[in-house]
């Protein structure tokens, strides 16, 4: 049986207050500080010299140079973007209470009816239908925690319900507007292709992965890529670029050699046995035992290769590439339009082990975008 989202919600918030003693007006003190440098940082007018963005645009100009302007948006990334969302909605609350309380005087209909207040038996009713809840604790230990998080809940859909109300009668008007939406365009640069490029390609949507040999989310996702491959063997394209985290010691020594692989046309053979194998240890012979049954035969090639770091800035490069799109862990995966001129996805990013199932579900809808546009452009 599926979970209320609001008890799922609940259960999850109790258990880290719970077990980590998490100070809720800690996170409200840093909530309110990262919104106040997000507003400041992201719609303050900036007064250059020959800028001369209106101050009610929400993608106004930040800087000029040379007099060509760069606008608010150019700075995004999928974790400004992110941030944004999240002070919008921080905003979005806010603005709905001050409607309200200027209301009060002129429509004191409108809060005729006061929130409801909060029951044994509903507590009680909460307490019950959900198992992960009684994992904490007896009804009496949680209880308190029970009602506060009902109380707040039920405030909550009480104010929403009133300001609807307020709007639909007209006594106010909203202007305040989210942030602009965020396209996602991420270049493939060096990233091996699974599949050889035609001209003109049949591949109009892309997965480019952005991985670590020694990442586990990466190892047990590969499966599912392989999966979606023979699922799609026409219409998406798949690439790899390198993402070797800080404390994977070895990885990027891992990242170096299939580069090396990759000058004898056999990076994807290596890139598998990589990740079937244990590759804690990065020894030459142990590489080089990996080397031979992927089938690289000019071995001193692939070994003055790897000694002499020939591909180690095109990894750096990677990684470089990697952060300015956003990411931050692995597997990170972005999915999209693919335009093969220009070497670019356009579309969403994705972290962790996705599931096939989400996978298939993505690509099915770009894939659906591109065959209307191509029936368009007939």
């Amino acid at each position: 049986m599926a979970q209320d989202p609001l008890i799922k919600g609940f259960s999850f918030l109790l258990k880290f207050l719970m077990i980590f003693r998490f100070s809720y007006k800690l996170l409200i003190k840093k909530l309110v500080a990262v919104s106040f440098i997000l507003f400041v940082g992201g719609n303050a007018e900036v007064f250059a010299d020959g800028a001369k963005a209106s101050i009610y645009s929400n993608n106004p100009i930040v800087a000029e140079v040379d007099g060509a302007p760069i606008y608010l948006d150019e700075l995004k990334h999928v974790r400004i973007q992110e941030a944004l969302n999240q002070l919008h909605e921080m905003q979005t609350r806010a603005l709905k209470e001050k409607i309200l309380d200027r209301l009060i005087e002129k429509h004191p209909a409108l809060i005729a009816d006061q929130v409801p207040k909060v029951t044994e038996a509903e507590i009680k009713k909460f307490y019950d239908s959900n198992s992960g809840i009684k994992e904490l604790g007896s009804l009496t230990k949680v209880s308190p925690e029970i009602r506060d998080y009902l109380e707040k809940s039920f405030r909550q859909v009480h104010i929403e319900q009133q300001y609807q109300h307020a709007v639909q009668k007209g006594w106010a008007k909203v202007y305040l507007t989210p942030p602009n939406d965020f396209h996602l365009v991420a270049g493939v640069g060096t990233a091996v292709l699974w599949a050889e490029e035609k001209v003109p390609s049949s591949r109009r949507v892309f997965v480019l992965e952005y991985s670590d040999f020694q990442c586990p989310f990466c190892k047990r996702v590969q499966i599912t890529l392989q999966n979606l491959r023979k699922k799609y063997p026409n219409e998406v394209q798949f690439g790899y670029r390198h993402f070797p985290l800080p404390f994977h010691k070895e990885a990027e020594v891992l990242a170096q050699a299939v580069e090396c692989a990759r000058d004898q046309n056999k990076f994807w053979e290596l890139q598998e046995l990589f990740y079937e194998n244990d590759t804690n240890s990065t020894s030459e012979n142990e590489i080089l035992k990996l080397v031979r049954l992927a089938g690289i035969k000019d071995i001193p090639a692939f070994q003055l290769c790897l000694r002499n770091g020939k591909y180690e800035k095109r990894v750096q490069n990677d990684i470089r590439d990697g952060v300015a799109l956003g990411i931050q862990g692995t597997p990170t995966f972005i999915l999209g339009a693919y335009d093969p001129e220009s070497k670019t996805v356009s579309g969403k990013m994705f972290s962790g082990a996705v599931s096939e199932e989400k996978f298939v579900r993505v690509i099915e809808r770009f894939l659906a975008s591109t065959r209307t546009e191509a029936k368009l452009n007939r």
